[in-house]
């Protein structure tokens, strides 16, 4: 991979671009732009003086992936913004209307700077365990070592077997440090699916996702910097990914890609590795044991022989059969250590005749005429066949696991008929040592089977008829796993995680089974129902979406079903609700989920339906209806045992309030949730979110309408440290986004908005969380319109109306304000009063009445700017003021009395204008560095001179 000294410098006026290291500096020092940002200037940087039409530049930037020309207009503006390029002074990017963008800086190239110091550097973040010693393959490390220096995509292709898999981990442990420890290994092995191998990877890179399409995601997180993914085990997922990883790799240009398979991609920019067999001795008479082994394969067999039965001396009388077997092995590295695995029981000429008998001439006459792997498999069933009936069983039943597995599952799987659980373990420590089973190189203790012993063991449990038994008591394992992990509120959520999302594949693999021809539904229905808290806390909304769909098809019709179908009626709502926002199906599903809980007398799922029908309320902007759902839910909670269910049905009812515009009902519910929280020593069972965390920013955002800044700054600060640490990727989109953004931006601190809007839009984009994305990109473009960019209006504009029915939920309100008061300033009265007429009827028909006092102001504004309409913005101020004091919103309150104060001035009402101001500001304790406190102080002190 070049380093810097290599990548020569465009420099523009104060800046530096280095296109190969994709860093841009300012006088020196680095300066932070986005991504997508960054590619746009890299591409016309490389095309200076050029007009780039836009379709050009958004299927270059946006290789594979449908946008429209929105998404290149706000990323162009977030460049010219970190150029300072107001179209005032320096000019670096235009547009040239009806054409494209062009790059009309004058430059010139620099030399690259020096390279800094290597830094710590991290361990690899899921590399299996490197072997103490490879054999015979240190010149093929070098190669592909010093290959991924030159080229972005490697495979590795061999048969099976070979030590395909053993060559890129070590590789990846010795590049390790050149990516900064960004060396990822995803195992495609456990993977029956072909359409969760975008999530698959995302896994591997500890993301979680839960859109659909978790690309741009993963292009996110891959264009970081740069970063080494090794695929393993891809020959069954060939045709679905290589276009991703064509995509990955031309989108992200420091990321390198290496896999391992059977067969080459046939993909463009791909440098073919083959891994031939090990050389072994040749067949001539007189071998000396010298000779022997200074074959690579001979080394491997004698190596393996050691590790398995201690210290050991090639002898002159067994150094011929030495190199016998290993070239009867074809010099395939996992046959080798299977054979030498023996010796340790029948002794290398023991070895040798049983290698003679199992592998006729017959068969080796036909060796060269099918692949090669069809030697591996030979291999497999001659090891199987010399295993003693408790580990050949054992190996059989351990084939229904996708990837990794703890010792005790597999106990609790493969053991029964007559096999206990100490003789499984035991049994898995003997397969353990004979290479059958390897560790997975996980920090707890977990092993796995080579795909290829996997796919050999799998067809023989199918012959002896085993397959649907082991596979059922696998899908069972994991039911009753499950609703013990759902009944596990206690343990932290990312311990949590680290405990079962590790068992993901499983799940899944269990549930294919399930719901295929040889499964049994109703084991699959149970499992959806017990995975529900797995897939919600991953936030896989999609995924929980669709498994539930499938698993209610499945079910029966009759009354004895209510239960479980109640269960996964549920989670299809919330999954509906918290997926896709305003989702036209969730209530009705919610309404039958409450009918059935009535019916049962389910206390648990009562609460779930009522909580999802009061957010379905919520998202339809129906807030006196949420309120009732609210005091349903606070009633139903009132006789529970459980003192969570109360803390969330004050919870409820302070959100209900804050939106109807009771600020202070709202924050004596909301304190006397956090008054509790001390006590909450488990999760609740029906929410999704963090309730500690979430608590808190609805409490700052109340705490700062109630003029108290500086307490709902720092509680804001908390809250952001908080939801980082949690883990939980819905939960840290809602602290920046109902908390964070608004509260940066009301308080006039745009340099805070900017960056918080850039790291909640950075975080959708890496988990796929869609409506949160689509507010921050209209939130972004807000704040450029405040900081005084030009093209910030058009965008917010074109983001509210890509927006959709999104638009219409509560946190798209403020935006929607701010797009009327924008329009005013722009020149725009008229189209800024259509907005605000607009919002105001909404507000009012769905009593949305925290936003109003706001809205009413900035509609005085907009009036104050009309010839026609100047004389109604006095009594427009008035009302606003009035309205927020009967909220108890003092910040409405006073930002309606500055605007009134300043009219009243124009006016010549001095005298009142002060009066108002100084009533305003009384209350006001705190808060002295936000901009409208500022703002009131200075016409003050003007007004009293």
């Amino acid at each position: 991979m070049p380093d810097r000294s290599e990548d020569s410098a465009i420099s523009f006026g104060p800046f530096r671009l280095f296109p190969k290291s994709r860093l841009l500096e300012k006088e020196g020092a680095p300066l932070h732009v986005g991504g997508r940002a960054l590619d746009i200037l890299i591409f016309l940087a490389g095309r200076p003086g050029e007009v780039v039409d836009k379709r050009e530049l958004v299927k270059r930037i946006w290789a594979g992936v449908n946008v429209d020309e929105g998404s290149l207009r706000f990323h162009v503006a977030a460049l010219r913004k970190a150029l300072g390029d107001t179209g005032k002074s320096a000019r670096y990017v235009v547009n040239v209307p009806g054409r494209g963008y062009c790059f009309v800086a004058s430059f010139a190239q620099a030399a690259a700077p020096a390279a800094p110091l290597a830094a710590e550097t991290a361990p690899p973040r899921s590399l299996p365990a490197q072997l103490t010693r490879m054999v015979g393959r240190e010149d093929v490390i070098e190669k592909i070592s010093n290959g991924l220096s030159l080229y972005r995509f490697m495979t590795v292709v061999g048969p099976g077997g070979i030590g395909k898999t053993s060559v890129a981990v070590t590789v990846g442990h010795r590049r390790s440090q050149d990516f900064g420890g960004r060396v990822f290994f995803v195992d495609f092995g456990p993977l029956r699916d072909a359409s969760h191998i975008a999530t698959t990877i995302a896994s591997a890179l500890g993301l979680t996702i839960s859109a659909e399409d978790p690309t741009p995601a993963l292009l996110t997180f891959l264009k970081i910097g740069p970063a080494l993914l090794i695929f393993d085990s891809c020959e069954h997922v060939l045709d679905q990914l290589a276009p991703l990883v064509e995509h990955i790799v031309r989108e992200a240009p420091q990321l390198r890609v290496l896999a391992t398979s059977r067969e080459s991609f046939r993909s463009e920019g791909e440098r073919i590795f083959r891994l031939f067999p090990l050389d072994c001795p040749p067949e001539r008479e007189g071998l000396a044991v010298d000779e022997v082994l200074a074959y690579p394969a001979a080394q491997l067999f004698v190596d393996r022989i050691a590790q398995s039965s201690g210290p050991f001396q090639l002898s002159a009388e067994e150094a011929p059969l030495v190199a016998s077997i290993c070239r009867r092995l074809d010099g395939i590295a996992l046959a080798i250590e299977l054979a030498a695995g023996r010796v340790n029981a029948y002794g290398i000429a023991g070895t040798a005749s049983l290698l003679d008998s199992r592998f006729s001439l017959q068969w080796r006459g036909r060796r060269t005429a099918v692949p090669r792997h069809q030697t591996l498999a030979a291999a497999l069933d001659w090891s199987y066949d010399l295993l003693p009936p408790v580990e050949s069983a054992t190996l059989r039943r351990l084939s229904v696991f996708a990837g990794p597995f703890a010792p005790e599952t597999a106990a609790a799987v493969a053991s029964g008929d007559g096999l206990n659980a100490s003789e499984t373990l035991e049994a898995i420590d003997s397969l353990v040592t004979k290479s059958l089973i390897s560790p997975s190189g996980s920090r707890t203790l977990r092993y796995r089977l080579l795909d290829t012993t996997r796919t050999y063991a799998y067809e023989k449990l199918n012959e002896l008829g085993e397959a649907r038994q082991f596979a059922r008591r696998h899908a069972e394992h994991f039911r009753d796993l499950f609703q013990r992990a759902e009944a596990d509120i206690s343990t932290p959520l990312p311990e949590w995680l680290s405990i079962y999302g590790a068992e993901l594949d499983n799940v899944r693999a269990a549930l294919d089974w399930a719901f295929g021809p040889d499964g049994e539904a109703t084991l699959g229905i149970a499992l959806t129902a017990a995975a529900i808290t797995l897939w919600v806390r991953l936030s896989l909304f999609a995924e929980c979406r669709e498994r539930s769909r499938t698993a209610l098809a499945a079910l029966g019709d009759t009354a004895d079903d209510d239960r479980i179908r109640m269960q996964l009626l549920s989670a299809l709502g919330w999954s509906l609700m918290y997926g896709e926002g305003r989702a036209r199906e969730a209530r009705p599903i919610l309404e039958t989920t409450l009918e059935l809980a009535d019916r049962l007398d389910d206390k648990d799922f009562r609460l779930r339906a009522l909580w999802g029908l009061c957010i379905d309320q919520f998202n339809n902007g129906q807030f006196g209806k949420a309120r009732a759902l609210a005091d349903r839910f606070a009633n139903a909670a009132a006789n529970s045992s459980d003192r969570t269910d109360v803390m969330l049905g004050d919870r409820l009812m302070a959100v209900a309030l804050h939106y109807l515009g009771d600020q202070n009902e709202a924050r004596l519910r909301i304190d006397r949730v956090n008054a509790s929280l001390h006590v909450l020593a488990e999760k609740p069972k029906i929410f999704p979110l963090d309730l500690r965390i979430s608590t808190q920013y609805f409490r700052a955002r109340i705490l700062w309408l109630q003029g108290l800044a500086d307490q709902a700054q720092a509680l804001t600060a908390r809250n952001i440290e908080e939801g980082r640490a949690n883990g939980h990727a819905l939960t840290f989109c809602s602290v920046l986004g109902q908390a964070a953004c608004p509260i940066a931006f009301w308080s006039g601190d745009f340099e805070a908005a900017q960056r918080h809007g850039a790291e909640l839009l950075e975080h959708t984009e890496r988990h796929a969380i869609r409506l949160w994305g689509l507010w921050a990109r209209a939130f972004n473009a807000a704040v450029m319109v405040k900081r005084g960019d030009s093209t910030g209006l058009p965008l917010l504009r074109e983001e509210l109306n890509r927006a959709g029915d999104a638009r219409f939920l509560p946190r798209f309100l403020p935006l929607l304000g701010e797009l009327a008061a924008c329009s005013g300033e722009a020149d725009q009265v008229d189209r800024g009063l259509d907005v605000i007429e607009d919002v105001l009827t909404r507000c009012n028909d769905r009593q949305e009445l925290w936003y109003l006092p706001e809205l009413i102001r900035i509609k005085g504004e907009l009036m104050l700017r009309s010839t026609r309409h100047s004389g109604d913005a006095e009594p427009r101020f008035r009302e606003a003021m009035d309205i927020a004091g009967q909220q108890g919103a003092r910040f409405w309150e006073l930002r309606s009395a500055v605007s009134l104060a300043r009219y009243m001035i124009g006016a010549g009402q001095t005298k009142e204008a002060l009066a108002i101001l100084e009533r305003a500001c009384r209350p006001f304790t705190e808060g002295a560095g936000i901009a409208e406190i500022r703002s009131a102080h200075d016409l003050i002190e003007q007004l009293r001179a």
